[in-house]
């Protein structure tokens, strides 16, 4: 990972045009290849990011170095530097991944073995499928064949729907794969999150633990 603070502005061109003014601003270059640039105040999100696959071609000007960050599509995310304060790269490693807590755990297990509650015909590829980004929860299939990646959460919010669109992005690259549909699943899902599966086309599921587990009939509902 290469971590560079700087006073910079930033300009995005390709299905929109955006413009960050000069400021301070923390950009992260992953080992992944994406790029992200990111304020103090706001938390995880970036300011601007590009998702992997992109290139990232460093210039020098007048006013400073220029970084042009090109995806495939020709999407363009251009750092202007007018002063570097700190410049670092890391090896961080191969993650061991998200260690879940008991009840979320439990819960991809109780699914991964009833994947006939989601619909009929449904089957489990595999639990904690691989990607360059961290593991899927669930891979599927449904009853058409159609892959589906299940995302599972005891709380479903809008991270969460967040981190399933970037599952379905590389997913869908592979065309063994490919097309890959999104559940996201979990206990209680905000509103909020729910809106923005729903413009993603990723389905909800609110899950029913004690259900999954036997206890009573009504097992979970799909929206």
């Amino acid at each position: 990972m290469r971590l560079v603070i700087a006073r910079c502005s930033v300009d995005y061109a390709g299905r929109l045009t955006a413009h960050l003014p000069s400021a301070p601003r923390l950009i992260l270059v992953k080992a992944d290849g994406s790029v992200s640039v990111h304020a103090d105040d706001r938390a995880y999100k970036p300011l601007n990011w590009m998702s992997p696959p992109c290139s990232v071609k460093e210039a020098t000007s007048d006013g400073g170095a220029v970084w042009t960050v090109e995806n495939k599509g020709g999407e363009k995310l251009i750092i202007t530097m007018e002063e570097i304060l700190h410049d670092s790269s890391h090896e961080l490693g191969v993650d061991p991944g998200l260690i879940k807590d008991g009840v979320e755990a439990h819960l991809q297990e109780l699914l991964a073995d009833r994947m006939e509650t989601l619909g009929d015909g449904w089957s489990l590829i595999r639990r904690e499928y691989p990607t360059a980004i961290g593991p899927v929860d669930i891979l599927g299939r449904d009853a058409d064949g159609t892959t589906i990646a299940i995302e599972i959460k005891r709380r479903g919010e809008i991270d969460g729907v967040e981190q399933l669109t970037r599952y379905l992005e590389l997913l869908n690259r592979d065309p063994r794969l490919a097309p890959v549909k999104g559940v996201f699943a979990a206990q209680e899902i905000k509103p909020q999150a729910r809106v923005l599966a729903t413009d993603r086309d990723i389905a909800c599921v609110t899950l029913d633990y004690n259900a999954l587990r036997g206890i009573d009939d009504d097992k979970l509902r799909l929206f």
